[in-house]
């Protein structure tokens, strides 16, 4: 019950980050892994991937009542991301997602540097692709990052609000929205696999994802009522974080 409690109250927090600048996994996935040491990893992932689309599923749909989404640019990413979610997770199979962190680590560092130094860096709105070459570019970020959520995963919704401002030329508010309709479609293919797979430990993975579903209620009324500026601040501690984080499992972890 204790344990249930701890997991409840860091779902909640995952909530609330997750919804506005992503990064939810940060804290959800490790709190699993601290409180119910010795179960199958594969359990965990799971228990973590229901709780996570159930405060995604509502992110989404507080953002799109409030925020025009741009389905346009967004729906192609989603389908791809679906597809390309469930390929990544599929390749965990064959090849370490260990690999990844050099790369990613030093693509965080780069993102973080870049928005400090570009001070109006998603403060505007100002949609700057359409026709083919928005569709293109929207499956190749769907197949990109849905297959890296499903391969390794941290900083998915952070990699897409960054490249929903820089390629899109959505604001820090509107890329946030887009950036929890993908998000809610690799969460979805993950869920689907661990639950055929049997790897979800769903009596603990209920309440994570009430308390889950809380925070992320907050965290949208926050970013809504406070607009672009505050999302851009809670995205740059957000993947700052994920640079501590990943820094240290790199050169400090054994």
């Amino acid at each position: 019950m204790i344990e249930t409690a701890i997991l409840c109250f860091f779902a909640f927090l995952a909530g609330l980050i997750d919804s506005v600048a992503g990064g939810g996994g940060l804290i959800q996935l490790p709190a699993l892994f601290i409180v119910l040491p010795g179960l199958p990893v594969a359990a965990l992932f799971g228990t973590n991937k229901l709780a996570s689309i159930a405060g995604t599923s509502i992110a989404t749909l507080q953002y799109a009542r409030h925020i025009r989404i741009d389905w346009r640019s967004t729906m192609p990413a989603t389908m791809a991301a679906l597809l390309f979610s469930f390929l990544g997770a599929r390749t965990v199979t064959l090849m370490n997602p260990a690999v990844m962190r050099p790369l990613v680590l030093f693509m965080l560092i780069a993102i973080a540097i870049y928005t400090f130094i570009k001070k109006d860096f998603g403060s505007l709105h100002a949609p700057k692709l359409d026709g083919v070459k928005r569709s293109f570019v929207s499956v190749a970020t769907g197949a990109v990052l849905g297959f890296y959520d499903g391969f390794f995963g941290p900083g998915t919704g952070s990699f897409l609000i960054f490249v929903f401002i820089g390629m899109f030329g959505f604001s820090f508010l509107a890329a946030s929205a887009s950036s929890k309709v993908i998000n809610f479609a690799t969460n979805l293919s993950a869920v689907l696999y661990f639950a055929a797979t049997d790897n979800i430990l769903y009596k603990t993975a209920i309440f994570m994802a009430l308390c889950n579903i809380l925070g992320a209620v907050a965290g949208t009324r926050l970013a809504i009522l406070k607009g672009s500026r505050f999302v851009r601040v809670f995205f740059l501690i957000v993947v700052s974080c994920l640079i501590i984080k990943l820094g240290y499992d790199l050169f400090f972890k054994r």
